[in-house]
């Protein structure tokens, strides 16, 4: 008899074809709202999970008294109480390395396009106000040679050190839990304390995992650090600065520019004053999403999936 997973996260038709070979699916369109009555119906019979973006609170888990595995289409799994997934007995599994380049490339797009003002200066041709040479007011900064900082050296952020480092000439520092030898060695990097990372970096990427450690990390002390030049890059999660504190720096011209991928609040409200500031780019948590990483991220949660349901180790455990 085969087990039984409860999809919802849409998958290409290959890949859907080669889960519903092995088990059987009930795919949920859309968990968040519409389709939570249907999720509720189809959790008592669920062995496995395979979606993304969706918080699994203890009250959906009570539901689901045979449930083995839940398998995020995800890096991040901030979404998920790990401790009790575990305590239930229940595997979780994430999808690392697939997106590591793409998020990368996002990230270092961000870096550009706020240092060279390409969205306002494209909006500007775009609403025919280009009527003479472009001057002083809408200069730029340059990128080759500045100093880039990373905040998290995992594998995004050494990612992105090489395409600082090796491609634009840009001293690396970073902050971290530890010294990495081998980034050090490989980029020329050098790491630092909170206060000193921030107060020589020229672009401070933040690339690092939501925790409780990590919740409001930056903050106004820490924006009032950076200099009136710095520009603010954040991939990793909204959560990790304080929104309010990093507006206000915007406004005031306390730093030069944010490339924003995520927020405190996702999708990010029509009013918020982040879409009224011309220094900021801010774009839907685009991180990963390209086709080739998506279909790769959704094909690892599969492999994922279906090695805990064989009783075999997935690859990408979270969770002992």
């Amino acid at each position: 008899m085969k087990k039984h997973v409860v999809l919802y996260k849409k998958l290409s038709p290959a890949l859907l074809a080669r889960l519903g070979d092995q088990v059987d699916v009930t795919y949920i369109e859309d968990p968040a709202s519409d389709g939570l009555a249907r999720l509720r119906e189809a959790l008592p019979q669920a062995h496995g999970l395979l979606g993304a973006s969706l918080k699994l609170d203890a009250a959906l888990l009570d539901l689901a008294p045979h449930l083995e595995a839940v398998s995020s289409v995800s890096v991040g799994v901030d979404n998920y109480d790990i401790a009790d997934l575990t305590r239930r007995g229940v595997q979780l599994t994430n999808t690392p390395d697939v997106l590591t380049e793409t998020t990368a490339d996002t990230g270092f797009a961000l870096i550009l396009a706020t240092a060279r003002r390409v969205v306002e200066l494209a909006n500007l041709v775009r609403d025919g106000h280009w009527t003479a040479s472009v001057g002083p007011t809408h200069f730029g900064t340059d990128v080759h040679g500045k100093t880039l900082g990373i905040i998290g050296m995992g594998r995004i952020g050494e990612a992105l050190a090489q395409r600082g480092h090796f491609g634009f000439g840009m001293p690396v520092i970073y902050h971290s839990h530890s010294p990495k030898p081998a980034v050090d060695q490989r980029f020329g990097a050098r790491h630092c304390g909170l206060d000193e990372f921030l107060q020589e970096a020229d672009f401070i990427c933040l690339t690092l995992p939501l925790t409780a450690e990590t919740t409001g990390l930056i903050g106004a002390r820490e924006l009032e650090l950076m200099g009136p030049d710095s520009i603010f890059i954040n991939i990793s999660r909204g959560k990790v600065v304080d929104e309010k504190a990093l507006i206000h720096a915007l406004q005031t011209g306390q730093i030069r520019a944010a490339g924003l991928d995520v927020f405190e609040r996702e999708p990010l409200e029509p009013t918020s004053p982040l879409l009224t500031l011309d220094n900021v780019v801010a774009t839907p948590h685009i991180g990963s999403a390209t086709h080739e990483t998506r279909e790769a991220m959704a094909r690892c949660a599969v492999d994922n999936l279906l090695a805990a349901l064989r009783g075999d180790r997935p690859q990408n455990l979270v969770n002992p």
